[in-house]
């Protein structure tokens, strides 16, 4: 008996895998996304809003004066509490309203939050210089130490931290300002003044009448820069004095200077020659504020 053997049949064979392993992967075709729209450029009006004005120098000079008598009606907040005093020297006419209870730094921001500011054309914060002080209270009273701990002094937070904490805190009032100053408002910071030996990269130093307001040496966390760059005014009152083999003779005359000189720092947008002040003048802010 022949023995014969039949080749399998192809019905029989098993079938490649598709899965496992061994598997070829089934990638989904290529298809290039559209790319996302182009944003378009939108050009605007210019919308006429309110002046920053940083006004400084020396006291009893009269720069409480010269704000009171800034467009009106005039808000001052009044924090050197000099108001009571001069409130009868003013133009009795000018529509100029005190603003009370700001004690403390959240009191002042507050009320520059609160309603009531629509017919107010000038806010005048009398002094920056004493805002700056509650500005570090706050620091005291809110910023913890890194261990957790209250801070009983500025100095308790370390080698110029300090600087930071009051810096950071008053940036805030500037953007409060800000809000006043778009919807058409006019803000005047009054400083009081210090003197301030400048860097001469070029040569010697020299010393010039600055704002009094924080300004550490390597000028980081200077509230001083910083208030020059928010401004779009800064204002030097000073005495007119003539210098002679060391004595120095005046009539008591002043002037204000809106360019920076070697003896004050000083801007402005839109004024470049010094401009005599005086009492209860109210022309004067025509050389600033259109």
């Amino acid at each position: 008996m022949t023995n014969t053997t039949t080749a399998p049949s192809m019905s029989n064979t098993a079938s490649a895998p598709t899965t496992g392993p061994r598997a070829m992967p089934q990638t989904a075709p290529n298809r290039l996304l559209p790319p996302p729209p182009k944003k378009r450029v939108a050009f605007g009006t210019i919308q006429p809003q309110g002046h920053r004005i940083v006004l400084y120098g020396p006291g009893g000079i009269g720069k409480t004066t010269l704000a009171a008598a800034a467009p009106g009606p005039v808000a001052f907040i009044d924090l050197d509490e000099s108001m009571p005093v001069l409130r009868s020297q003013l133009d009795a006419e000018r529509d100029i309203r005190i603003v009370g209870g700001v004690n403390a730094w959240q009191d002042l921001r507050d009320t520059l939050h609160a309603d009531g500011w629509d017919d107010i054309r000038t806010i005048v914060i009398d002094s920056v210089t004493k805002a700056e002080e509650l500005a570090a209270q706050h620091v005291l009273e809110t910023v913890p130490l890194d261990n957790g701990r209250k801070a009983q002094r500025l100095e308790d937070y370390g080698w110029g931290k300090q600087f930071g904490h009051i810096y950071d805190t008053f940036l805030a009032m500037l953007g409060d300002l800000d809000q006043h100053v778009r919807a058409g408002r006019n803000v005047i910071l009054i400083a009081h003044d210090c003197t301030t030996e400048v860097p001469n990269p070029a040569g010697a130093n020299w010393l010039r009448y600055e704002p009094r307001l924080q300004s550490p040496a390597s000028g980081k966390n200077s509230i001083r820069l910083r208030a020059r760059e928010w401004a779009d005014h800064v204002l030097f009152c000073g005495y007119d004095v003539d210098v002679r083999d060391g004595k120095g003779t005046g009539t008591s005359t002043r002037t204000i200077y809106p360019v920076e000189l070697p003896f004050c720092m000083a801007k402005s947008r839109v004024a470049n020659t010094a401009i005599a002040l005086t009492k209860n003048d109210a022309s004067v802010w025509t050389n600033f504020i259109q």
